[in-house]
């Protein structure tokens, strides 16, 4: 488990692996200082790697709720997964989920809901919402936004509309950039395949 003293080597490792992937820098490291605050953030079930001292990998669970009508289900959802690049396909992010996973169950979690790598998470068992009945909180369907049922049929009786914590849409790029201060100076590069 995290503790105080890792907080800066993993933001600087989820720097790290996000930077310049999905667009210019990257927003993860400060929402996994924002995420450490907020009411949702499950700290039982996330997760550091660490190799010879070193903080190589991480996961972030937090609440999230599915809504129907008058029904609310309670469901877990997690972000990031991040493994640093130098030991990206190593296995650690797979070993972080599968634990974690295992945990999650233990204590009566019925299934995840994330929005990630449609050629990732599929063989580790992650289907589309659609099959699940779960849409996105405006309505949609998309490869990237994916669920597993953590115990048989854990989400069978679940289906309406996915909410994460607002801790995942208030990241705004000022307060990221001032929060990039803290750490080294990294290049934004514009690549093909960034989002924006």
């Amino acid at each position: 488990m995290e503790t105080k003293d890792d907080w800066y080597n993993v933001e600087l490792m989820t720097q790290h692996a996000f930077w310049n992937k999905h667009h210019l820098g990257c927003d993860e490291h400060y929402l996994v200082h924002k995420l450490r605050q907020d009411k949702d953030y499950l700290p039982e079930l996330s997760r550091i790697a660490v190799k010879d001292g070193v903080v190589i990998g991480c996961i972030m669970y937090s609440k999230a709720l599915v809504v129907d009508g008058a029904d609310t289900h309670e469901i877990i959802t997690f972000g990031p997964l991040c493994v640093e690049p130098k030991w990206q396909g190593s296995g650690v992010g797979e070993l972080l989920l599968r634990e974690t996973m295992n945990l999650a169950a233990n204590k009566g979690y019925k299934g995840i809901v994330i929005f990630g790598e449609p050629d990732y998470y599929p063989r580790i068992g992650f289907k589309t919402c659609d099959n699940f009945h779960i849409k996105t909180a405006d309505g949609k369907n998309f490869d990237a936004f994916m669920g597993i049922e953590l115990v048989k049929d854990g989400m069978k009786n679940i289906k309406g509309k996915f909410y994460e914590s607002n801790v995942f849409e208030n990241l705004p790029r000022e307060e990221v950039e001032e929060y990039n201060k803290n750490f080294p100076q990294l290049q934004k590069l514009r690549f093909p395949g960034q989002w924006d």
